[in-house]
Order: C-alpha cells, then sequence, then structure tokens
C-alpha cells in the first residue's frame, strides 16, 4: 500500500467533485473546491476521522468494499478507480463483476435533468448516483449506509425511515418483476460475490422474497407507471422511464407526470421546496 500517492490521489479527486454533482445542496461557506471530507464520508459509507487518515497517508488498508464506495463517491473513472485499488494494496475490481461504476457522459446527463428526479441504477438495482429532485421523492440516498443503497434490499427488508414507499397495491403487482430482475442479473453474473451474499441476505431475511424468488421468474427493468406514497405529498402516480446503458449494464431511470395533473404539480413544488416539509397535496 503507497499511502502518500493513494492521500495525494484522494485528495485531488475530492476537489475535482462540486456537490450538486452527487445530488448534495452547494451551501454559501465554502473555502475550498469540490467536497469537503464530510461530504465524501457521508457518500461512501464511512467515518469522517477515517477520511482524514487517509487522506493524510496514515490510514489502515481499506477493504475492497470502502475502495468501491469511496471511488464511486469520487466519480472516478475507470482507470483512475483502478489506480486507487492499486496503491491500496488491492486487485481493481475483475471482469464478471456487476459493472458499479458509471460513464462520464451518463453523470453528465443526470446533471442536465435538473427538472425530474432521475437515478442510475446497477445491473443489481443499486443506486449508484441520483439528483437533487430524485433525494427529494425518494429519500436521501446519501444517508443509508452503502450496503443499503439497494431498492430491492429496501424493498423487501427496508430499514431506512426516510424513505418513500411503494403502495400495497403496487408492492403486490410488482414484487414479482422485481425479484424477476435480479434473478436476471444473477444470471449475467453467476460469479459476484455481492450479488450472491444480497441474494442470500434476501432469501433469509424476507419469507415474500423468497418465495418469489424459487418461482424462478426472470424480468428485465422496462418503462412503466409506479404509485408511491411520499411521506408529505401522499400518493403520486408517475411514469417511470428505464433508460438502458447497454456497455455498463445499468439504467437511468427518469420520474415524470404529464401537464396539469397532481403529480406535475406535486414536482413542481419538489423543484421548489426540495426535502422541506410541507402540506400534503390534497387528492383530487
Amino acid at each position: 500500500m503507497d499511502r502518500t500517492e493513494l492521500a495525494v490521489v484522494l485528495r485531488t479527486a475530492r476537489s475535482r467533485v462540486r456537490p450538486d454533482d452527487v445530488g448534495l445542496p452547494t451551501g454559501r461557506r465554502r473555502q475550498v473546491p469540490g467536497l469537503r471530507r464530510e461530504e465524501v464520508a457521508q457518500l461512501a459509507g464511512v467515518s469522517v476521522d477515517y477520511v482524514v487518515r487517509l487522506e493524510q497517508g496514515r490510514g489502515p488498508r481499506p477493504s475492497d468494499q470502502v475502495l468501491g464506495a469511496l471511488t464511486r463517491a469520487l466519480r472516478l473513472s475507470d482507470s483512475d478507480r483502478d489506480l486507487v485499488f492499486r496503491l491500496a494494496g488491492s486487485a481493481p475490481p475483475q471482469a464478471g463483476r456487476v459493472p458499479m461504476l458509471i460513464r462520464p457522459s451518463v453523470l453528465r446527463l443526470l446533471d442536465r435533468m435538473s427538472d425530474l428526479p432521475a437515478l442510475v441504477l446497477s445491473a443489481t438495482s443499486d443506486v449508484l448516483a441520483w439528483n437533487p429532485l430524485a433525494v427529494a421523492l425518494l429519500g436521501d440516498f446519501s444517508r443509508w449506509p452503502p450496503a443499503h443503497r439497494n431498492l430491492i434490499r429496501q424493498r423487501f427488508l427496508g430499514t431506512e425511515p426516510d424513505r418513500t414507499r411503494l403502495t400495497p397495491q403496487e408492492e403486490a403487482a410488482t414484487a414479482a418483476h422485481c425479484v424477476g430482475c435480479l434473478r436476471s442479473a444473477q444470471s449475467r453474473y453467476p460469479d459476484d460475490p455481492r450479488l450472491r451474499r444480497l441474494i442470500a441476505e434476501l432469501r433469509s431475511g424476507s419469507e415474500r422474497f423468497d418465495e418469489l424468488w424459487r418461482a424462478a421468474r426472470s424480468e428485465r427493468l422496462r418503462a412503466t407507471t409506479t404509485t408511491i406514497l411520499h411521506p408529505t405529498l401522499g400518493t403520486l402516480t408517475l411514469d417511470c422511464d428505464a433508460l438502458l446503458v447497454p456497455d455498463a449494464d445499468q439504467t437511468l431511470i427518469v420520474y415524470s407526470a404529464a401537464s396539469g395533473t397532481t403529480e406535475s404539480l406535486a414536482l413542481d413544488l419538489l423543484r421548489v421546496t426540495g426535502t422541506e416539509r410541507f402540506t400534503p397535496l390534497a387528492s383530487e
């Protein structure tokens, strides 16, 4: 492990990332460019002290899971990610694993979507990136532990109190499709240890998931409508478009509503208020 060089690379990478690049508020009192150490720690799911020690060249050797979380938080390219792994004394992610790094062009596309909630999912429904409106609609993913930033895990084992939930009817109607998408991912990445752990955790922790898993259905993400229970806006039925990034086996999810609908007004309100609490809209 080359602690000195790793520290340089991490500090430099942090200075290149703007808060709004990762769905965080910019704020006014910023004395240095890029993210604060606290924000990197929050995104990667580690302590601030851990980030400080790494950037000062005196940290312990990070695990592969921590390295993956840090490189995603810092939005590193493939080559820069591999460099960080090697400097930390670890082998870069191998072929045959679920791709977790987002192409810069996809991130630019996400950055331009300022008026609609949008997020990027891995092949196993890990939330890899999101914009501020997605936080306002679905919850603050940066506050969830990295291992919990998976929509299927939250659906069957959900422990995050601030997450937006599906209605019971939506849960019942789409649960089998959701599990089928994960089974499809397993067929493409049978040797991914992280995916095997996720499936084992879901099967042991949720009887409903285990029942649907044993049905052996295979599905893929597709465009649909979804009905959610927002904590302050109430019940919202939104169009949910799934734009596939084939080379990375990732999906850009975009939520929208037809002009003039209650849901369209709710999204307009979210653009203004963000994550502030307010009185729910009256349903028609």
